[in-house]
């Protein structure tokens, strides 16, 4: 005979805030907050990690805290380098023909010489796998498949050289310190 299973009943003190629906793809880890409820006070939530190899890793524990923020400081870099399409400003007066190009701000200036010197500090293939993690958001198995190499030993290897070039980053961004 199967077992009945009694409810709690309600009590208004106790938020439970748990999800219970998760997609099918779902890859999350984790993650310990401070509770906008209570001052002071910790939750663990679940972050997902599915399209963010940087935070996989990181949450993972296969990275530092040092790496990690020197990542995010070049995602960061890059993203405000970056001039890419923009979106229509409807607060800006329409007018006839193409529009005009904006100008460089300063921002994007100190970004862009920032970039030079991580690029340097970083040589022509830590760059490009830097770019292919950080930018393109690959993992170590696709990171090796675009470069024509297949097998457990490439993803390896990619995984840490990859880790070198956080490495890297954290000492540039100043993150971290040279080894004595």
């Amino acid at each position: 005979m199967a077992r009945i299973k009694r409810r709690q009943p309600y009590d208004p003190n106790v938020h439970d805030r748990r999800t219970t629906d998760l997609l099918r793809n779902a890859k999350v880890s984790p993650i310990e907050v401070d509770d906008p409820m209570e001052l002071g006070g910790k939750l663990i939530v679940m972050r997902s990690t599915r399209d963010d190899p940087l935070a996989d890793l990181h949450a993972r524990r296969m990275i530092d805290e040092a790496q990690y923020r020197g990542g995010r400081a070049f995602q960061e870099d890059f993203e405000t380098a970056e001039r890419g399409p923009r979106a229509i400003d409807p607060s800006k007066e329409a007018v006839d023909g193409g529009m005009a190009l904006e100008p460089i701000t300063e921002a994007q200036r100190k970004a862009a010489r920032q970039l030079a010197v991580v690029y340097r500090a970083l040589g022509q293939d830590g760059s490009a796998l830097t770019h292919d993690v950080l930018v393109h958001m690959k993992t170590r198995k696709q990171v090796a498949a675009s470069r024509g190499l297949v097998g457990e030993r490439w993803e390896k290897y990619y995984g840490l050289r990859f880790q070198e070039c956080l490495d890297c980053l954290a000492l540039v961004y100043g993150f971290a310190m040279k080894k004595s």
